[in-house]
């Protein structure tokens, strides 16, 4: 049996106003209609939703309410499989783009989504009207997310693991674990000082955990990668104070990619915390497999892009490589962060590969096997943090190390 409808089980659910949690939830500055109108709405989709037996593909505005195009939530993959063959993969792409975020669409459009499809439109009425603001629109499409599936093609994500986990005793283990937790949120907490929003969310996995931002776009995945920076230096300089089995030996990988994002149910009810599957998580952990202590490694990616002159990226085809250089030249808005009391004066990152004539090099492509004999391609990372009055911090390894990892592609 679901939980009674009620606002007092949805603060139930998610602490009270002004909580924490009420906030990522709900988001802020929003007005007490709107506040009522969200609670309301998150407690009729707690019903819809059904444990979990059902998922949200879409929602419009309507002069009733809101409405919604909801799905039992085997309907996807059903229909996949009945799909003629010889289209699967035209089906396959049409599903994603239904999961693609932003889930809002005309009403129009949703109403022909669902004939289509042989659904109906559901509407939920509210206690008030919408008001159309951002701040509102942005608080329904985020509740919203946590009772569906969200497709991303391009979601940027680092994979933190700890060197020797499993050889460790689990006193150690939950000792590296939570100085990892703490590295994460002391540089989510340097980023935001400079006014750098970063909405990262975490998935552990069991050995480390993988991050990503909440928010998409070239400059969520691009702020993402100086956000893994900042939690490498502050895990380097607590190695340098701690004892060796307190803090985390670590080896990072970072890679952009497709993926699903979704969340799983707590105390009947969906968390307010995500996990991801794809194939960007895949490639992550066949990386990180072969990396070694201390390493950072970008998996090989090239994506087809429209330009925004909103965007750091302009290029309409973006690869690791550009996307290191891109990286580089916005580094200096992370200059005057203090980093274990000393402001940084400049960051250098960059991909790493054999020197050539004239002083420069040539960056090297690995090629990864895994188990199944399946190749990936990878570069080596390294990053260099220079601050005013205390030695440099150098993160990750040489080029003349990665003569073990793998066979090299120059």
């Amino acid at each position: 049996m679901t939980e009674k409808s009620s606002p007092e089980s949805a603060l139930r659910r998610f602490g009270t106003v002004g909580s924490r949690a009420d906030a990522e939830l709900f988001g802020e500055d929003l007005t007490v209609a709107e506040h009522a109108n969200l609670i309301d709405l998150d407690n009729q989709l707690h019903q819809s939703w059904a444990l979990g037996e059902k998922f949200v593909l879409g929602w419009a505005p309507s002069d009733e309410g809101i409405a919604f195009l909801i799905a039992p939530h085997y309907f996807l993959a059903d229909q996949i499989q009945r799909a003629p063959r010889g289209t699967i993969s035209i089906a396959d792409s049409f599903y994603r783009e239904l999961v693609s975020s932003p889930k809002q669409q005309k009403l129009e459009r949703l109403e022909q989504m669902a004939q289509t499809l042989g659904l109906s439109v559901v509407t939920i009425p509210l206690q008030h009207g919408l008001s159309g603001r951002s701040q509102e629109t942005d608080s329904i499409e985020r509740i919203i997310r946590r009772y569906g599936i969200n497709y991303s093609d391009n979601r940027a994500v680092a994979l933190f693991d700890i060197v020797g986990f499993s050889l460790l005793t689990p006193f150690e283990q939950m000792t590296q674990l939570n100085s990892l937790s703490y590295s994460l949120n002391s540089a989510h907490s340097r980023m935001l000082s400079k006014k750098i929003d970063i909405r990262f969310a975490r998935s552990n996995t069991g050995d480390g955990f993988y991050i990503w931002n909440r928010d998409e776009g070239d400059n969520a995945n691009t702020n993402l990668y100086h956000f893994m920076h900042l939690v490498l230096a502050d895990n380097a300089i607590a190695r340098r104070k701690g004892k060796t089995r307190v803090v985390p030996i670590l080896r990072t990988c970072f890679h952009l990619g497709s993926c699903y994002e979704f969340y799983q149910a707590e105390s009947l009810s969906p968390m307010l915390y995500s996990y991801l599957v794809g194939d960007v998580t895949i490639e992550l952990a066949r990386m990180v497999d072969k990396a070694l202590p201390g390493q950072i490694m970008v998996g090989e990616f090239r994506l087809r892009q429209q330009p925004s002159p909103e965007s750091m990226l302009n290029p309409e085809e973006l690869d690791a490589i550009r996307f290191v250089d891109i990286a580089q030249e916005h580094l200096t808005k992370l200059n005057g962060l203090e980093l274990a009391g000393e402001p940084i004066n400049s960051i250098k990152c960059y991909l790493t590969g054999q020197p050539v004539a004239g002083g420069g090099y040539d960056v090297r492509r690995m090629e990864i096997h895994d188990k199944h004999g399946i190749a990936y391609h990878a570069f080596n990372a390294k990053v260099n943090i220079y601050r005013q009055r205390a030695e440099p911090i150098y993160l990750g390894i040489e080029d003349r190390s990665l003569g073990q990892i793998a066979r090299l592609d120059s």
